[in-house]
């Protein structure tokens, strides 16, 4: 299985998670493209993507999704992998 980069997975979501990768979402985030992180997941082949707040950001708030590439969908993290 090949190695997706943060571009081919916005590529893949334009469809199923339009307004995730939109240039106003990432401003009000105060995230760029740059600023995610793609981790592949051997167990169940889905792509976790990690992105930290920019400083115009109140607080600390960090993005996390699991990309999945059979349906092209953003997922959220499920509860027993955030602790």
């Amino acid at each position: 299985m090949e190695k997706l980069t943060i571009y081919d997975i916005k590529e893949r979501t334009r469809e199923t998670a339009p307004y995730f990768f939109d240039r106003k979402t990432m401003r009000f985030f105060g995230q760029t493209m740059k600023s995610f992180k793609v981790y592949r997941q051997e167990d169940s082949g889905k792509y976790l993507i990690v992105a930290g707040s920019g400083a115009n950001w109140s607080g600390k708030h960090e993005t996390r999704r699991l990309f999945n590439p059979v349906t092209n969908e953003l997922e959220h993290i499920p509860e027993e992998m955030t602790k």
